[in-house]
């Protein structure tokens, strides 16, 4: 990493070997420089910011001052935790749903008005002039979405979702979901989307949604915290991590307007961990986001919110198509699937190389990701403006009832460069937000409306602004570029089977969107549901299940879903579900070998010896020992020997305290607080000799496994449970030998540094990643 912070490519090798191995090219490896023991601190790439990661604390902490909390709640109490959990699930979808409405409602006024000035010089032959309009003003939308992020919050780059999975699977993002973070990839978004180029809103809106979540779950911004007393009950990283869930699923369906498919998207893809009350309160956040986004979508049917229209709420209503296919529609439907899963794997193979190209530029300083950005902008404007001239003009179908032709800012059937009672179907196409270029190419009953050329053309296009954009650095989604790909093909494969088919164009669109982003980010339910949603045709279901299954299967005999590429790029420790399968053939003890000696304390421990253990590690706990070391008491978190030493809790002899003396100097919501700032304590000298009686902080209850139990099936425990620190305890403890032999942690269990300390285990049976 430089002194800008920007990352730098590691060129190594998993064992520094140097003949050619096609699963161990560099272009396989993590952006970042990893050390190469099993235990290292690691950092990942958050947003576009290089950050230190640490692991999450999902394990319930039981030591004594938690169990007396609990113990003297009363009903009032827990009724008001319960009162206070459903709250803060309302607040999360309607504040999701408001920020979504202003976000669209500012994406279709910026860019209607921009298109209806472009229209006005077209209209009046003025095409240069309306190059130059189009362009400048892409170039200042794109130019204040980047500018934003790479200034003030680079974690608000990209679409987020990865970190969200990670925040989720037990990895603390940095500033990931900060007020300035949202604040920025809301204006980012509205940029971004607002100045054509080719991203979505759907991503940063489940980053929008999950920021909301955090803000309200931890009382707002680190530096304004509001001190309310129930807001104490939520100052845990579980009920966090609840929170963020209810906010990512309201985010998706404030997106496409799909509660199901919102709740499904956070089972599916985002959760690591699920219960049947989170599905719940998750359900009732996104019912509260649709009837929020219905309310508005009243009032904008009423005019009252500029040139909205009938754009940016996603809804491709194709309800009023008779949906009729028959045995031999299941050629082309089957087929559909397979290129959705043969181009999906593409797709994610190309974008993996053209995000380790981008790092290299984005490496060399912040004006490089301004004018990278500048540079994606400046193309994409030339050819959605320039591209249409290569089209014909098609003579408007009179017994259509929609108008034709039409200049203004949406429309099917765009006149452009065409005579009176023309139009121009590239134009319909480019000259439109996203949102609109969809919803045209999905339209119904329109069997020769857009030429094969000219779907050519729009595919080609695509397949390139779709690899080239996502990447820079501003706030961008990769739903809809890939819905923009997949409709494409599914249309153009709808005009090829015209005369064999009962099937309409418009729903072979669907098709095909539907197929591209199974074949690429691997989601099957909850998109089955969310295109459903979104298509308001219920008969669709039979035919998009099976599109489905098969993009989904062919995709993931290649490599591995968007995401997960992702995740691994950037360098986030993310715990797979599951274990490679020569984790079974490798015991927890051979693991806990490989690492330095565990850093033991005593249950009545002397201060010196604890400075020492901080001074000296950047463990976040350590076992405490009784019965001189041979007994294990438990686990005592870092943040609470460094609470200790801040409050000065010194002992003059040693002993073991009473309840009293802990609970008149700590509390429940104190130890709830991670601080693990060692670095501005100071002790004296005579301090040092004091002890500390660590019996009332210590975590009675740690999770233990026996050094004989597999890694994989450690590493099935850690991910289920939500565990930190797993500690590794003899089969047979010998008379005189530590009840501990070590400590797993999240980086021990992952594939990745395992291989690099054991090199001799195949490898190659591990991973997907071409």
């Amino acid at each position: 990493m430089d002194e800008d912070g920007n990352l730098q490519i590691s060129n190594s090798n998993y064992n520094g070997e140097e003949e050619a191995d096609p699963e161990n090219n560099t272009m396989n490896q993590p952006l970042l420089k990893r050390h190469r023991t099993l235990s290292s601190t690691p950092l990942a790439l958050v947003g576009t910011k290089v950050s230190h990661i640490e692991s999450l604390d999902y394990e319930i902490n039981e030591n004594d001052l938690f169990k007396h909390d609990w113990r003297s709640r009363s009903k009032a109490q827990v009724l008001q935790y319960i009162f206070a959990k459903w709250t803060l699930a309302f607040l999360v979808g309607l504040l999701t749903g408001l920020i979504a409405t202003l976000i669209n409602l500012a994406v279709e006024n910026i860019a209607g008005y921009k298109l209806l000035a472009v229209g006005h010089y077209i209209a009046q032959d003025r095409f240069v002039t309306g190059l130059l309009v189009f362009t400048g003003a892409n170039l200042s939308l794109t130019l204040v979405a980047t500018v934003l992020v790479v200034v003030f919050a680079p974690t608000a780059a990209g679409p987020g979702i990865p970190e969200i999975k990670a925040y989720l699977n037990g990895i603390d993002t940095p500033n990931m979901f900060g007020a300035t973070t949202m604040i920025v990839k809301i204006v980012g978004s509205i940029g971004a989307v607002a100045a054509g180029l080719d991203l979505g809103k759907e991503g940063p809106l489940v980053h929008i949604g999950s920021c909301i979540a955090s803000l309200l779950g931890q009382g707002g911004p680190d530096n304004h915290r509001i001190k309310w007393r129930w807001l104490r009950y939520f100052n845990n990283d579980r009920d966090r991590r609840d929170l963020i869930t209810c906010g990512s699923a309201s985010g998706v369906c404030a997106a496409f307007r799909s509660p199901v498919g919102g709740v499904l998207f956070a089972l599916e893809e985002v959760a690591t961990w699920w219960r049947s009350a989170l599905l719940w309160r998750t359900f009732f956040s996104t019912a509260v986001v649709v009837v929020v986004l219905r309310a508005f979508i009243e009032i904008c049917n009423s005019g009252k919110c500029g040139l909205f229209g009938k754009g940016g709420l996603i809804m491709f209503d194709v309800s009023h198509v008779e949906v009729r296919y028959h045995a031999v529609d299941i050629i082309p439907v089957t087929l559909i699937g397979v290129i959705g899963g043969i181009l999906g794997s593409l797709y994610n193979h190309l974008l993996h190389k053209v995000l380790r190209l981008y790092n290299l530029i984005n490496q060399k300083g912040k004006i490089h990701k301004v004018l990278l950005s500048l540079s994606v902008s400046l193309f994409t404007s030339l050819c959605l403006y320039g591209l249409p001239f290569l089209a014909e003009c098609k003579p408007c179908n009179p017994s259509i009832d929609e108008a034709c032709p039409t200049n203004g800012r949406s429309g099917n059937f765009k006149q452009f460069n065409c005579p009176n009672g023309y139009y121009n179907d590239l134009a319909t196409l480019f000259l439109t937000t996203n949102d609109d270029a969809v919803r045209n190419v999905f339209s119904s009953n329109t069997p020769n409306e857009f030429g094969m050329v000219s779907l050519w053309i729009y595919f080609g296009l695509y397949c390139i602004l779709g690899l080239i954009t996502f990447g820079i650095a501003t706030p961008s989604g990769l739903f809809l570029p890939i819905i923009l790909m997949g409709s494409a093909y599914g249309r153009m494969l709808g005009t090829v089977m015209g005369p064999y088919t009962k099937i309409d164009q418009g729903l072979y669109a669907v098709l095909g969107a539907a197929s591209l982003m199974a074949g690429s980010m691997r989601m099957t339910v909850s998109l089955c549901v969310i295109f459903l949603e979104l298509t308001n045709n219920l008969l669709l279901l039979p035919i998009t299940m099976f599109v489905l299954l098969i993009a989904k299967t062919v995709g993931d005999s290649f490599n591995l879903s968007i995401y997960e590429i992702i995740l691994h790029l950037k360098g986030l420790p993310f715990l797979e579900a599951n274990p490679e399968p020569w984790m079974r053939n490798l015991t927890v003890g051979e693991l806990g070998d490989a690492k330095p000696p565990v850093v033991t304390l005593g249950g009545v421990e002397k201060v010196a010896n604890i400075v020492d253990a901080l001074r000296n590690t950047t463990h976040n706990a350590f076992p405490v020992l009784d019965g001189d070391a041979t007994e294990l008491h438990g686990l005592i978190l870092r943040a609470h020997l460094v609470k200790v030493l801040k409050k000065r809790w010194f002992l003059n002899e040693k002993r073991r305290t009473e309840d009293w003396e802990v609970k008149e100097k700590f509390t429940a919501v104190e130890l709830a607080e991670r601080e693990d700032n060692f670095d501005d304590v100071a002790i004296t000298s005579s301090e040092m000799q004091m002890y500390v009686d660590l019996h009332p902080l210590t975590n009675t209850t740690p999770y233990t496994v026996v050094q004989s139990m597999s890694v994989a099936k450690a590493l099935v425990l850690f991910r289920s449970v939500g565990l930190r620190h797993l500690l590794i305890v003899p089969k047979i403890q010998a008379s005189g030998m530590s009840p501990v032999i070590g400590i797993l942690t999240r980086q021990d269990l992952r594939a990745y540094n395992i291989l690099e300390a054991f090199p001799h285990l195949d490898k190659h049976k591990s991973g997907k990643l071409r």
